[in-house]
């Protein structure tokens, strides 16, 4: 597992699992020409994909970033239209630090559509049971209320198996909201209406968090948008405001769905200065 030290924050990733998507809806109205130059594709047209939580370890506290593709929830013509090649194993991973799910004081959700949010819950019997049943759930209020009362084109994502059984873990919150000292998450919109990141800071020490804003490192540039994003053009502003952000500050951007990259950290300008490499599978 790869780990790393920003300030006094430990982030370390966990294996959530990995699925393959369409490269195209991945990278929006951006020509294959171009964003085939900067991410490798198989023979569909398919990108690999991690959904791999990032375990971030702050003040004797636990907390997790999303919590992965869970386990056995999804249907075999689910598991194809999705690309689901490998599905969690975070109890290993976790068990890998000397920790169990029972262990972790908070999930930080930057939304819940089902690749994020599946791991949150799982099947005992005919039933479904929280995961991290000691855990308080971060999610901001409008991604909450939309979870559970989705729309024509949200319901293929939020799913009542994945928010009934935590209902009661779960604290919503409007704008932003203090994890910890300098750790925030901000609701920004753009890839879901309630879609939030995270920025921690401390010193000249600074990670940020994109979430599916900028989903892997081939979407730096600021006007790659997701064709999944409900409101790429707040996608796009949003980018460009925390780009900005986190250049001036030398800022780590953490990464949940690249299988190439697990951070990278940028200059004033741009330009990569510092990286963590994943350690690779073939599929």
């Amino acid at each position: 597992m790869e780990t790393l030290q920003i300030g006094r924050a430990k982030l370390t990733w966990l294996n959530g699992g990995v699925n393959f998507l369409d490269g195209g809806a991945m990278f929006g109205v951006v020509p294959k020409a171009l964003w085939g130059k900067k991410y490798p594709n198989n023979e569909k047209n398919q990108i690999e994909l991690r959904t791999d939580p990032i375990l971030l370890q702050l003040d004797g506290k636990n907390l997790l970033i999303d919590s992965g593709m869970g386990n056995d929830k999804l249907s075999d013509k689910q598991l194809r239209n999705f690309g689901v090649k490998e599905q969690s194993s975070i109890d290993r991973s976790l068990a890998e630090l000397g920790l169990t799910p029972d262990d972790i004081d908070a999930m930080l959700m930057t939304h819940l559509h089902f690749d994020h949010a599946c791991g949150l819950t799982k099947k005992v019997d005919n039933t479904f049971v929280s995961v991290f049943k000691n855990a308080t759930i971060y999610a901001s209020a409008v991604e909450w209320n939309e979870m559970r009362n989705p729309n024509i084109r949200s319901v293929n994502t939020y799913w009542e198996m994945n928010w009934k059984p935590i209902e009661n873990q779960v604290q919503p919150f409007e704008n932003e909201i203090q994890i910890a000292e300098g750790l925030k998450m901000i609701h920004t919109g753009g890839h879901s209406d309630g879609h939030c990141i995270l920025v921690f800071e401390e010193g000249d020490a600074c990670f940020i968090h994109m979430a599916d804003i900028m989903p892997t490192h081939a979407h730096q540039n600021k006007l790659w948008a997701l064709a999944y994003d409900d409101y790429p053009v707040t996608s796009v502003h949003q980018k460009e405001k925390w780009m900005d952000f986190g250049y001036q500050r030398r800022a780590w951007y953490t990464f949940y769905h690249d299988a190439y990259y697990r951070a990278i950290k940028f200059n004033s300008d741009g330009e990569k200065i510092d990286e963590v490499e994943r350690k690779r599978n073939e599929y």
